[in-house]
């Protein structure tokens, strides 16, 4: 008698894990798997054409118009590292150029806000066209000269981009008044005076945590039948933080 009920309790113990049961483990194979194809992680990918978590688009799958910057993948990354972004986090771009930076942060931060601020008509129905190819919905973009326009701009930032410009130490005292404590910027220089401007402007503006990076990139390219390092355009990159 105790055998018969010691082989029912068996059998009731292994029913109770066979794949018909409710309570069974989950399979590989099933749909709610965070492997799966199906699985809704998959769903919170914005872009078709750059479906991925990390950035750094090859320069080559944006629109671009000759004689307009853009921002090569290299030196883009360099830029989104030292704006240290949040989830939610509202950036301004200042002188966006092709978009290159507003689509890179927009695909990084769904949950965030991009203002891309550009003065030239067609270069901001460039940086529209981009944000469409990458199905962007988090982008807006302002067209005018700053510092003037950015009144018009109804969302505080958390971080500021300027990416050049000649009133480059108007933009920042302008973009300081909206920056938050502990608010971020960072500026690109590619000369000598643009370098000493910012420079300037950083110690008029008691910023803290400053930091400056120099580019020193090589690209592997075909030239002919060889294939030679070219390097990418030096820049200098500054970033500094609103004291509390």
């Amino acid at each position: 008698m105790t055998d018969i009920k010691y082989l029912e309790g068996r059998r009731q113990k292994k029913n109770k894990y066979s794949p018909s049961s409710p309570s069974s483990p989950s399979s590989p194979s099933s749909p709610s798997s965070p492997s799966s194809p199906s699985s809704p992680q998959y769903s919170l990918m914005p872009s078709q054409l750059w479906p991925y978590i990390t950035p750094g688009i090859p320069d080559e799958l944006f629109e671009n118009l000759p004689g307009i910057p853009l921002s090569q993948r290299e030196l883009r990354l360099l830029l989104i590292s030292q704006l240290r972004l949040q989830p939610n986090s509202v950036l301004w771009d200042i002188g966006a150029g092709t978009g290159t930076i507003p689509v890179e942060v927009g695909l990084l931060c769904p949950q965030g806000r991009v203002i891309a601020v550009e003065r030239d008509e067609e270069v901001a129905n460039l940086i529209k066209r981009n944000c469409d190819r990458f199905e962007l919905k988090n982008v807006e973009v302002i067209e005018g000269s700053a510092p003037e326009c950015l009144e018009k701009i109804k969302l505080a930032p958390q971080r500021v981009c300027i990416e050049g410009g000649k009133a480059i130490q108007a933009i920042l005292q302008a973009v300081w008044h909206y920056l938050p404590p502990s608010g971020r910027v960072v500026a690109t220089a590619a000369n000598l005076e643009s370098l000493y401007a910012i420079s300037q402007s950083f110690s008029q503006l008691r910023a803290i945590n400053i930091e400056l990076v120099q580019s020193a990139v090589n690209r592997l390219e075909t030239r002919g039948f060889s294939q030679t390092f070219v390097a990418a355009d030096p820049i200098f990159i500054l970033s500094g933080e609103k004291l509390d």
